[in-house]
């Protein structure tokens, strides 16, 4: 007899090897859905038991992307159906083309794949818009994580909006946990200093080398007990990775002793580097969440944000704001939040409470308010 929960399934595959918000958007999600107690559904997880290749060699790199099509196109919609699947859940843009029984609901994070096309290897670029778009067509309604981002995605592929559904997510649960007093002897370069933090992949649109030209101007104007510590490496892609510029804004300014690069670090050691920073900086060009900004308010940290794209919807009032452009009006911010200890304690105060209307339980919530509705809709 048939299960009378509704049947979700949940691609976990990209967990092997997502490292951005990406994998924090599925990881919290996946620990919502196990602990649920909501009655309605029966979570099923699939996951390949087939190493995923992430080197640079581009043979390797093409057999990659066919293993990736043949899990989402013919063995996922298999699993899915063989598990009487009412609904399958992908949160990385793909989803099965051809559904046996079962709807789709997706995530689609940004429109980075239409603003920035040079960014991406062409093979997948022609995979997205053969494959990915025709996808979400089918899909009865599509997650996005801001209202700035679901209206760039209806704007580049008439995605209807009623089919496109805000969720906010939250900051990373993993942080807070087991954060110790002291900082760790590996992470002994922190210990004593005052510092900007940024935690994010080293991106051309993340503006890191506009951060460090501000943060020169920061000490010519005489504060020099700051450093910047940037969390984070390069992301491997020829076109949109920008270590190269970070370290040579990092020469050309001499600034070798007073900017700390850390590179990927673990949940816990995030947490600790988070827990000890004087404010947060997002200088980014485009973001279509911005984790980072929540993940700082939950650490108490005074933050300072782009005045562009998803960033102010996030931010709303506990935030100050400049033009990414001008590395003037980021000195400035960053100077404020130092000189006035009144604007910092109301950055703190009111990030606090912008935090309290982002959580996990609420996005799982609604995303399961979603799987039901297009349950219904598919009967």
């Amino acid at each position: 007899m048939k299960d009378q929960k509704i049947i979700v399934g949940i691609d976990i595959r990209d967990l092997q090897v997502a490292k951005t918000g990406q994998r924090t958007v599925i990881e919290e999600f996946c620990k919502q859905f196990r602990n649920t107690t909501d009655q309605r559904f029966r979570f099923i997880f699939f996951d390949s038991t087939i190493p995923i290749y992430t080197g640079k060699k581009k043979a390797l790199l093409l057999l990659e992307h066919i293993k990736y099509q043949l899990w989402k196109q013919v063995t996922l919609p298999f699993k899915a159906w063989r598990h009487k699947c009412d609904i399958l859940f992908c949160g990385d843009y793909f989803v099965p083309l051809v559904q046996p029984g079962f709807k789709t609901v997706e995530i689609f994070y940004d429109a980075f794949f239409f603003e920035y096309p040079e960014h991406y290897n062409k093979l997948w670029l022609k995979l997205f818009h053969a494959i990915a778009i025709p996808g979400a067509r089918k899909s009865p309604y599509i997650m996005t994580i801001t209202e700035y981002a679901k209206q760039k995605i209806h704007d580049h592929t008439g995605i209807p909006t009623d089919k496109l559904v805000t969720i906010y997510p939250g900051p990373k649960t993993e942080l807070k946990k087991n954060i110790e007093k002291e900082i760790p002897e590996h992470l002994s370069v922190i210990k004593g200093k005052k510092y900007i933090l940024h935690v994010g992949v080293l991106e051309k649109r993340k503006n890191l080398p506009t951060l460090i030209n501000a943060f020169k101007l920061l000490r010519d104007a005489g504060y020099h007990d700051y450093s910047l510590v940037l969390v984070g490496k390069g992301n491997g892609k020829t076109f949109s990775d920008d270590t190269d510029q970070v370290v040579k804004a990092i020469s050309e300014n001499h600034l070798e002793d007073h900017v700390i690069q850390l590179g990927y670090l673990s949940d816990e050691e995030v947490g600790i580097i988070y827990q000890h920073a004087f404010m947060y900086v997002f200088p980014s060009f485009n973001e279509g969440f911005g984790i980072p900004i929540m993940e700082a308010f939950s650490f108490k940290l005074p933050v300072i944000v782009a005045n562009n794209s998803c960033l102010p919807e996030v931010g709303g009032d506990a935030v100050l704001s400049f033009n990414p452009y001008k590395e003037e009006e980021i000195f400035q911010q960053m100077k404020k939040v130092i000189d006035d200890e009144s604007v910092r304690n109301e950055l703190i105060r009111k990030g606090t409470e912008r935090l309290r209307h982002f959580s996990w339980e609420k996005a799982a919530k609604e995303l399961m308010d979603i799987f039901e509705k297009a349950y219904k809709d598919k009967r």
